[in-house]
């Protein structure tokens, strides 16, 4: 699976953006899909996952109720909504993709995109 993740850019505090990731390959459905972020001088973190039918998703408590995972399994596309930004959440965003179920712990993913910038200004 290779994914390309895109939409990042540079948005007040308290706007929004969209954050796509595409997936490439047949087995896309097979895969929960994850979303980790890593701000400047800091260790990568999980932001979010989603299962692989779109019907669950789990949440870091720092992103609860202000982002949300979707995922298009027709178009192999997994998305980010980020309301309610913050400047706290500037980072690079990158999504991934585990097999089986959703995971918190960015090692056990197998696939990652490149990452797409957000910058949050106050």
């Amino acid at each position: 699976v290779q994914l390309q993740a895109s939409g990042g850019g540079l948005v007040q505090a308290g706007g929004s953006l969209r954050l796509s990731c595409a997936a490439s390959g047949r087995t896309f459905s097979s895969y929960a899909m994850g979303w980790f972020r890593q701000a400047p001088g800091k260790e990568r973190e999980f932001v979010g996952t989603i299962n692989r039918s779109g019907s669950n998703s789990y949440y870091a408590d720092s992103v609860k109720g202000r982002f949300t995972i979707s995922r298009d399994n027709a178009n192999n596309m997994v998305y980010l909504q980020m309301n309610k930004l913050k400047p706290e959440d500037t980072a690079v965003y990158y999504c991934a993709a585990v097999l089986g179920s959703p995971n918190y712990s960015d090692y056990t993913y197998d696939f990652w995109g490149q990452g797409t910038l957000v910058t949050v200004s106050s």
